[in-house]
């Protein structure tokens, strides 16, 4: 395979069962700084993407306007798995039980932002560049927080991203980021492009810097480890078992990013939120167990996010349309374990019938940059956020 063709293979691949490597602006600029974050600590994100309904995530089953707006969604007292006395999960949620006993999940209540956007394209926007809802900006958050505060030199990359071409907060300018959706692939299409010398030409000069910069990201990827864990044979469970293999080298990556898609569920929500809900469950269930046999786990923050939740009230084609703020978790063995934010209002919904936020995504934002990695979290985020105390101190 040639270059041209390489490249144009790489920056493409994402429709492919195969992989994709975009390298965003050139390495040079995410070294500007001298490094001063605590960068080992890693971060996984977990995308849910479409939407998850928080209502039927983290049940209020406690309160008769859930089944008042719900009357045919509405999940039943004895089928949900209570964490309290008002709060409750979803039964597919099962495998997070130990974690919640071992005070190793935080289940963040009503985060969203002001004046929210139902858009998918838009509000994702919102919540991969962390902007107002009237304010567009080009680099992602994470991109903003590694141009303030660069990961260390020997890291193989800033950020990874697995199972698609569209790096959400490693987006923009003068970030490292590896898309890829199988590691041993990657590795087999990195080593055709190999690095012939230095141009002249600025512009070609450039090509083969990216060039020089996927064959170095390439020889720290290897997708060789071999696991005790047994992963969930789902593509969600491939992908954490290629994200723990990314994990396991050691010229490390500050964050990976995996999706779990399919929660727009306009119809026919019961069925396909029980298996999404399922394969998210038994995927992080997955995750913990090889970052304990990699001696990681109390290195290691997972945070999901999504666009937007969904509507309290059911639509008439048993399923929920798009609403505003939701339930999110963070998992690790650093987290502390418990309820933040606040409990939705049913009976004080805002004139669209949406729940209004509780937790600003930008504060979890905040608690992830000050005081997972110790950088400024100001800059990076447009303003100053008060951070969720979901972390140990």
């Amino acid at each position: 395979m040639d270059r041209r063709r390489f490249l144009k293979t790489a920056s493409g691949w994402a429709g492919a069962a195969a992989c994709s490597v975009v390298f965003e602006g050139g390495a040079s600029l995410a070294w500007a700084a001298p490094f001063t974050g605590h960068y080992r600590n890693l971060l996984v994100l977990i995308e849910l993407k479409g939407g998850n309904d928080g209502l039927n995530t983290l049940v209020p089953y406690a309160d008769p306007a859930y089944y008042a707006l719900r009357p045919k969604l509405a999940l039943p007292k004895d089928q949900v798995l209570p964490l309290d006395e008002r709060a409750a999960l979803h039964p597919a949620l099962a495998p997070l039980l130990p974690l919640w006993k071992d005070g190793q999940m935080a289940v963040l209540q009503g985060v969203g932002y002001p004046e929210p956007n139902l858009s998918h394209f838009r509000s994702i926007e919102i919540w991969d560049t962390a902007s107002d809802s009237a304010t567009f900006l080009q680099d992602g958050w994470l991109t903003r927080a590694f141009a303030g505060t660069p990961t260390p030199r020997t890291f193989a990359a800033d950020g990874v991203i697995i199972g698609t071409n569209d790096l959400g907060p490693l987006s923009g300018g003068g970030t490292r980021a590896v898309a890829l959706t199988n590691t041993d692939q990657f590795l087999r299409q990195a080593k055709l492009a190999v690095p012939e010398g230095k141009a002249r030409n600025k512009a070609f000069a450039h090509i083969l810097k990216v060039e020089a910069d996927v064959v170095q990201a390439a020889s720290h990827l290897d997708g060789h480890r071999v696991f005790n864990t047994v992963f969930p044979q789902t593509g969600f469970g491939n992908a954490i078992r290629t994200a723990c293999q990314v994990i396991a080298n050691p010229a490390s990556v500050a964050v990976v990013r995996v999706t779990l898609s399919g929660f727009d569920t306009h119809s026919g929500q019961p069925a396909t939120q029980a298996r999404l809900l399922s394969d998210l469950a038994q995927g992080i269930d997955a995750l913990r167990s090889a970052m304990i046999e990699l001696d990681r786990w109390s290195d290691t923050l997972v945070l999901t996010y999504a666009e937007f939740g969904r509507r309290p009230r059911e639509n008439l084609s048993q399923g929920t349309d798009h609403g505003t703020a939701s339930v999110h978790f963070a998992w690790g063995g650093n987290v502390q374990g418990g309820l933040y934010g606040a409990a939705p209002a049913l009976d004080r919904l805002d004139g669209a019938g949406n729940i209004a936020y509780a937790l600003d995504f930008r504060s979890v934002y905040a608690t992830v940059l000050g005081q997972w990695w110790d950088v400024p979290a100001e800059d990076a985020l447009g303003g100053r956020f008060k951070p969720v105390p979901f972390l140990r101190a």
